[in-house]
């Protein structure tokens, strides 16, 4: 039997391939939206800064609502891809 905490990962976990089937690959995508926030800025931004403030401003609406689902569920996709994108850095010698 698992714990509520080890459910709710594996629904995290459902829900980042159902995305990934949705919307490509999220890497690809954190680089697409560092360009153009790159762009619209007026500085460079990286993927993993992309990510960063995405999960800020799910622990904002977090703050706001503790209880709401859809965000600690992306705060834990976050989690997850802001580790993907560290350790493909990482290989590549950044």
């Amino acid at each position: 039997m698992s714990t509520p905490a080890e459910q709710f990962l594996r629904h995290a976990a459902k829900v980042v391939a159902e995305r990934g089937e949705q919307y490509g690959n999220a890497a690809d995508s954190m680089a697409n939206i560092a360009i153009r926030w790159s762009a619209t800025l007026g500085r460079e931004i990286t993927p993993t800064q992309v990510v960063l403030c995405l999960l800020d401003l799910k622990l904002a609406r977090l703050a706001h609502d503790p209880s709401h689902e859809d965000s600690a569920v992306d705060v834990c996709g976050y989690a997850a891809l802001l580790r993907e994108l560290s350790q493909s850095s990482n290989k590549e010698g950044h």
